[in-house]
């Protein structure tokens, strides 16, 4: 992952101050690009822990097209990444939500509304084109809703919002842009997610996963995580794991469970922790 590391040196040696949403402020740059060859090995960072279970069960969730936290939970009872965000959309809204997010990620990915009122399964509909119309340029999945990114009607606007497939020569990739970007915390996070995403596809179209391309256009650091960073940068680090998928005779891609999905010989750094700001 020594990509990844050369981003957020960049970023931590280059960005401007920035004002933010949080209060929090950010050391900025607009516009990075990556690739990630799946052939190198599963990019999963190393210069500290993954939590591989936390990741893997909010792409499910995702996946599945819930838009309430109780489902996530029920997936992984552990995972909490969304329970802040959660708390300050109740109060944003003074209502009391039951678990309700608002039309996040899983809501766009799988059932996209029309103005005629048309559900839309945008996932499904790329899966479909991937099998049977593979050169197409239109296998795109789109997040970003704007008539539903309000602070009442969201918990949090869609921060990776848009993805789209490519096939060439029995190889899949899957390139994301995505319009903010925590570099320290959610990144890691980001790639290993959809490169994830990119091999379950992969396995049920018949592909082998090729490349994951990430576009940013607002990475950032908060201010409140720079000592983290630069702890981060002083470790050298690992040799990047192996995905392992357990196969169940798995043909879609509502049918992968938690346990399927694990990493081999991933060896790692110890943890660092800091502060998510909301």
């Amino acid at each position: 992952m020594r990509k990844y590391l050369n981003q957020l040196e960049k970023v931590l040696i280059e960005g401007t101050d920035q004002t933010d949403r949080t209060g929090v402020g950010t050391k900025s740059i607009f516009g990075l690009q990556e690739r990630y060859r799946m052939s190198d090995g599963f990019p999963a960072v190393t210069t500290k822990k993954l939590a591989w279970k936390v990741m893997v069960s909010e792409l499910l969730w995702f996946i599945s097209g819930s838009s309430n936290l109780k489902e996530l939970k029920a997936i992984y009872p552990e995972n909490r990444i969304w329970d802040a965000n959660y708390e300050d959309y109740s109060k944003r809204t003074g209502k009391t939500l039951e678990g309700e997010m608002g039309r996040v990620y899983g809501c766009q990915w799988r059932r996209w509304i029309t103005a005629e009122g048309k559900v839309v399964d945008q996932l499904q509909d790329a899966i479909n084109l991937i099998r049977k119309n593979p050169d197409s340029r239109r296998i795109i999945v789109n997040s970003w809703n704007p008539g539903e990114t309000g602070s009442e009607q969201v918990a949090l606007p869609p921060c990776h919002n848009f993805f789209q497939f490519y096939v060439s020569d029995n190889k899949l990739s899957l390139h994301m842009y995505q319009r903010s970007a925590d570099m320290f915390l959610g990144v890691p996070f980001n790639i290993a997610s959809y490169s994830l995403l990119l091999h379950m596809i992969a396995m049920i179209t018949n592909l082998e996963a090729a490349e994951f391309i990430h576009t940013i256009g607002d990475a950032h650091i908060y201010l409140n995580a720079l000592d983290q960073v630069k702890l981060q940068l002083e470790r050298e680090p690992n040799p990047l794991p192996e995905l392992c998928i357990e196969k169940r005779g798995q043909r879609e891609i509502d049918d992968f469970l938690l346990e399927d999905l694990y990493l081999r010989e991933y060896e790692h750094h110890e943890p660092i922790t800091a502060k998510m700001a909301v």
